[in-house]
């Protein structure tokens, strides 16, 4: 009896120990960030609207406010968060020697990265295509009409890729400029090293904005010919940081379609409204099966916004490129974008 006394005591304690442990550490990305106390963030050298320093030093951009809303949620402040601009060839290597923790960096969603490059893509944040930019004093109204043409375009990228496919399905006698960064592949194109850019429209958009110095002069041409599904990706083996993060973009989805922003947050507090109680953690706690506080989502609202405030603020109305929402209006407004139930 003894014995079994003994054995009963040692059982509960190795149960206890085995809870303890389990509680203290979330999965390896989570605990250092929690050491750290700061997010690491791969980003871009500067895409508009995206992930580019501004003049005072701040990061701005869709995929920037993703990494402050993670951090916003994690450890209370958007304002914890490591930026580390990199290259298109630098980004998943990156990722993979975990020196970064998120790589939110208008990267393509694809199979090949996805399975083979041991990233774990959380959720899509902007849905986008490949186009081409044109000066308007070639006359050229249509990708069609590139026989001869130089394309500037950057290596390294499903850009590239999709480039060249489109070209040879379409018999267009086209030739493809290659170069090692992004910087350096539109600004041959503007010195007039390249008759034509080719990479995502929303970034097309945004360099015909900021870097053409006569917008005016330039012109998108009317072909999409690539899906590009962009969003954050982190590195496998760390489930419950995965999860922070699909939830994260679709807290503030789900927020947008629930009318709860930055800008009434304080209203919403008081709503009587279930849904909305429940995401801000007055009728439940969404955030214990995340292992996150009971105020997450309050936290990313008040600090960063839903996704409707964050896409005005650097892509849309509010923004130098006035990009129009389209394929990334709520599900509602006859777009795509679309959070699981939050319960």
């Amino acid at each position: 009896m003894k014995v079994l006394k003994l054995l009963a005591t040692g059982l509960l304690g190795s149960l206890f120990c085995l809870l303890l442990t389990s509680t203290a550490h979330a999965g390896p990305v989570l605990d250092a960030i929690y050491k750290r106390d700061a997010v690491r963030c791969g980003v871009s050298s500067g895409v508009a609207g995206f992930s580019a320093l501004g003049a005072d030093g701040q990061w701005r951009g869709l995929d920037v406010a993703v990494c402050r809303a993670v951090a916003a949620a994690v450890l209370g402040s958007a304002q914890k968060v490591q930026f580390t601009p990199l290259s298109s060839q630098q980004r998943f290597a990156a990722l993979q020697a975990n020196q970064i923790d998120i790589l939110s960096r208008n990267t393509t969603w694809t199979l090949g990265r996805d399975a083979g490059l041991n990233a774990h893509f959380a959720a899509i944040t902007y849905y986008d295509g490949q186009g081409i930019l044109m000066h308007k004093r070639f006359g050229v109204k249509s990708a069609k009409e590139l026989k001869g043409a130089e394309i500037c375009v950057q290596s390294g990228t499903t850009n590239e890729k999709n480039l060249s496919t489109y070209l040879g399905t379409q018999g267009i006698t086209a030739k493809a400029i290659v170069y090692d960064n992004f910087e350096a592949a539109y600004k041959a194109f503007f010195s007039g090293r390249c008759q034509a850019f080719s990479t995502d429209v929303s970034a097309l958009i945004g360099l015909k904005s900021s870097q053409s110095g006569q917008p005016d002069d330039y012109m998108v041409l009317p072909e999409v010919f690539s899906k590009e599904p962009l969003g954050p990706a982190v590195l496998r083996g760390d489930d419950e940081f995965f999860a922070i993060v699909k939830w994260t973009v679709f807290a503030m989805i789900e927020a947008e379609e629930l009318g709860v922003g930055k800008a009434n947050l304080d209203q919403a507090l008081s709503n009587n409204n279930p849904a909305v109680q429940r995401l801000l953690g007055g009728a439940e706690n969404l955030g214990k099966p995340l292992g996150l506080p009971r105020d997450w989502v309050v936290q990313i609202l008040r600090q960063v916004g839903n996704y409707g405030e964050v896409f005005d603020a650097n892509l849309g109305k509010q923004s130098p490129l006035k990009l129009e929402r389209g394929l990334n209006s709520l599900w509602t407004q006859g777009g795509l974008m679309y959070a699981p139930p939050l319960r």
